[in-house]
């Protein structure tokens, strides 16, 4: 029964931050997804790539190309930040990178 409440407990505070998952590289290891997706939403990244590059904005996120590397990732969110004065926090910053490596570069731990 123990192992069990352990297992359970394990698998929870996973899923409150899964961008701990072993593959993830270190700069997103403490990164809070949750807040990540809803600093996208808030900030209408989307709908600003969408007016910058057209379509549904995802034109933007291209694992191949000058964006190769996570740290490289989390430089274009922060120039972003910095561009449109979004007056986002570092960890912030991170949070948002995390996401987007999760849903369209997929870097792995290196």
């Amino acid at each position: 029964m123990k192992r069990l409440a352990f297992v359970v407990l394990a698998s929870s505070l996973f899923n409150l931050h899964g961008a701990h998952a072993l593959d993830v590289p270190e700069i997103f290891r403490e990164a809070d997804l949750r807040q990540g997706e809803r600093l996208l939403e808030e900030n209408r990244c989307a709908a600003c790539h969408a007016q910058k590059f057209g379509g549904d904005g995802s034109a933007i996120y291209r694992p191949v190309g000058r964006v190769n590397t996570p740290a490289l990732l989390r430089g274009t969110v922060e120039q972003c930040n910095l561009t449109l004065n979004l007056s986002l926090f570092p960890e912030e910053v991170t949070d948002i990178s995390a996401v987007l490596n999760r849903d369209y570069y997929r870097f792995k731990r290196q």
